[in-house]
């Protein structure tokens, strides 16, 4: 009873926290003369993970397993994974903007999840259950937390890679415009402050890609580990590596269209916008891996689904 109550309680904190935040950073977004606003919408997600870490540790404790168990948890676990992407440049010596806008999208995104998990749609699940004999191994904690992790970092990095999509757009847009306008009345424009505002556009863009691509490839990184000791749990449990089931299928071609952003990336004959748009669709192809799949509840991971 004390766990549950605990429970309960760090994840409305958790949640009021991080609203709190959104809406300070809203503000920030308005006023920019606050700058002790600045500092506290960091400061909130920091709390945030605390909350979010004593809630699991709580979950665990009191379950007696790793809190990974249904999409109840993995949801929470996907929030908490969230909050440790957003303080990664807070702990820099020299921090620029990117942690203000990495902000804008770990926030919403751990306030979406954990909304989610902890509305009425889940409430069967928020209770303790004897686990399945498939997920009594110690590959739990290997498989699904690499794979919550990895679809965290590359959702973060598909939203950066979706911002530079619509600068560099905007950008495109604004030029043609201004063109247009100044042949039409044959006025020249004045070269200096667009010249000064495109180097500006450039480099936020320049930091964008890089940092997309960073956190792109990191969760490129856990997606593979998620997906090889699942084989290895496969083959433990059912005695096969690979069965093809839904979860399997839309995980592998997650991993293949990030494999191809890499490659895109790396070369330097193609532009980053074309891997922009590659890591954009890969937003879409994740929600469909983690949480449309979940919908069907079929297959060897029925488990996850929202009828577990």
């Amino acid at each position: 009873m004390i766990f549950s109550t605990l429970e309960h309680i760090l994840a409305h904190i958790s949640f009021s926290v991080v609203s709190i935040g959104i809406t300070i950073h809203l503000i920030i977004l308005l006023v920019d003369e606050i700058v002790g606003l600045y500092d506290s919408s960091e400061k909130g997600m920091i709390a945030t993970f605390f909350c979010i870490t004593g809630l699991l540790v709580t979950r665990w404790i009191y379950l007696g397993h790793l809190p990974l168990s249904n999409l109840y948890e993995s949801l929470i676990f996907l929030s908490w994974s969230f909050s440790i992407i957003q303080m990664v440049p807070y702990f820099k010596k020299h921090k620029n903007d990117l942690t203000f806008n990495l902000n804008a999208i770990t926030a919403p995104s751990a306030i979406f999840t954990q909304g989610f998990a902890t509305s009425g749609l889940l409430t069967e699940m928020h209770q303790s259950e004897i686990l399945v004999p498939a997920l009594q191994s110690h590959w739990l904690m290997m498989h699904v937390s690499m794979m919550v992790l990895g679809y965290a970092a590359l959702l973060c990095g598909s939203l950066l890679s979706l911002a530079l999509l619509v600068i560099t757009f905007r950008k495109f847009i604004r030029i043609l415009s201004i063109q247009y306008i100044s042949d039409k009345n044959n006025v020249l424009p004045n070269t200096s402050f667009l010249s000064s505002r495109n180097y500006y556009r450039f480099q936020f863009i320049q930091q964008l890609d890089l940092w997309s691509y960073r956190i792109i490839s990191l969760g490129f990184i856990f997606l593979t580990i998620g997906i090889l000791s699942g084989a290895v749990w496969a083959n433990e449990a059912w005695g096969s590596y690979w069965n093809w089931d839904p979860k399997e299928t839309w995980a592998f071609i997650t991993w293949t269209l990030f494999a191809i952003y890499l490659h895109i990336r790396t070369n330097q004959n193609l532009e980053s916008v074309n891997a922009a748009i590659v890591a954009s669709i890969g937003f879409l192809i994740i929600w469909i891996c983690y949480f449309g799949v979940n919908l069907l509840g079929i297959g060897l991971h029925s488990y996850g689904s929202f009828t577990s």
